[in-house]
């Protein structure tokens, strides 16, 4: 009897579940702020080869690379829309270099490098910021197929198409996940839910991302959900859930990979919360992050930077030097500036042209319309 009265005295005890809620949610960290391993057998788990470190991180530099380019080009009124990723090169790079080309990528509109990673030519990306349908046409340069869905603008509806592509890839059988990727805002949406719940009845082949990034736009994390971790939500849909520590890139692959063994075994889907942050603001679409956090909030973030730690624990290994990253910058700059180029000589679209591409099979009002600004040259 005392035993009883004692499990009903804990599992009344409120305060006590949500300092359990913390307490499991450590968080996965294997490269610390100050470039070195803080857990070897970590990794030697993450079996990064050297080349592998070198191609990581210069993966990363182009991350940050088009994050500059693509903001200066915006400023000038030669890009579309753009959501910045200064500070997330770890947490889109590290998880995307565990994944493989027959894998499908499901991104959010700041997840523009991901897809570039899978071979996406810049210059469509350009295209796609403008509204350009070109720019909706997921090919490698040479004709090859890029596994990717297009960057879905609707806060957190690509985690309901990558459910359904992840069930598909499980009922055919395929040696493939499907992989997707929101902010912390996006946990807040109600297809987040669904998806998880989805994709763990069925066991779906799916692996699900939370680039914890400290805003939904201008609305703190902490604003947005009483959850002491965004994982914890993984554990309401019955789905292993970890937490990460997001500026690690070693850290942010060793899970994505892990996570992609465990559900292209049948096992079904993985959550991971990547702790990480936006250094600029949310997009170039006229946002000021002063108005909603601090220069020393933001200056102390950047002291977290991902490149550092990532740049000093590689120069530490004899791997990487300062003239190595000059040239490696000035060449993913020479590949830009001729994707700019390109970009820039593609054809404008007509009114006609939107009109055509609106419906596989335009209405009779719409064929008229067509007919119209056709004749007009526009």
């Amino acid at each position: 009897m005392s035993n009883i009265s004692n499990l009903n005295h804990q599992i009344l005890d409120f305060a006590t579940q949500l300092k359990a809620q913390d307490d499991n949610f450590p968080t996965l960290s294997v490269l610390n702020n100050d470039g070195q391993i803080v857990d070897e057998e970590a990794l030697k788990r993450a079996d990064l080869s050297n080349d592998d470190l070198v191609k990581l991180f210069s993966s990363m530099l182009l991350n940050r690379q088009l994050d500059i380019r693509s903001t200066k080009l915006a400023k000038q009124g030669r890009f579309g829309f753009f959501a910045s990723t200064a500070g997330q090169e770890a947490s889109q790079m590290g998880t995307a270099f565990a994944f493989r080309a027959e894998d499908w990528l499901f991104p959010g509109y700041r997840d523009i490098p991901q897809v570039v990673a899978k071979g996406w030519p810049i210059y469509k990306a350009i295209l796609w910021s403008r509204g350009h349908v070109l720019g909706n046409e997921f090919k490698t340069e040479d004709g090859q197929p890029v596994n990717s869905w297009f960057p879905q603008i609707i806060i957190g509806a690509q985690y309901v198409e990558a459910a359904g592509v992840a069930l598909g890839l499980k009922k055919r059988e395929q040696n493939a996940v499907a992989y997707a990727y929101t902010g912390d805002g996006g946990s807040s949406q109600g297809d987040f839910y669904e998806a998880l719940n989805f994709a763990g009845a069925y066991h779906a082949n799916a692996v699900f991302f939370v680039q914890n990034n400290g805003y939904a736009i201008s609305m703190p994390r902490a604003d947005q959900t009483a959850a002491a971790h965004l994982a914890a939500k993984g554990w309401a849909a019955g789905l292993p859930s970890i937490v990460v520590d997001g500026q690690d890139a070693i850290a942010a692959y060793l899970a994505a990979k892990e996570a992609r063994a465990w559900a292209v075994s049948g096992k079904g889907p993985v959550l991971i919360e990547l702790l990480t942050n936006r250094f600029e603001a949310h997009s170039t679409a006229g946002d000021d992050p002063l108005r909603y956090r601090s220069k020393e909030d933001i200056a102390d973030w950047w002291k977290k930077d991902p490149l550092i730690r990532m740049r000093k624990y590689l120069t530490d290994q004899g791997l990487w030097s300062e003239d190595q990253e000059k040239e490696t910058i000035a060449q993913i700059d020479a590949r830009i500036d001729a994707d700019i180029k390109k970009a820039d000589q593609v054809d404008k679209q007509k009114i006609s042209d939107y009109l055509k591409n609106t419906l596989e099979v335009p209405s009779y009002v719409m064929r008229e319309q067509i007919k119209k600004f056709e004749s007009e040259g526009r």
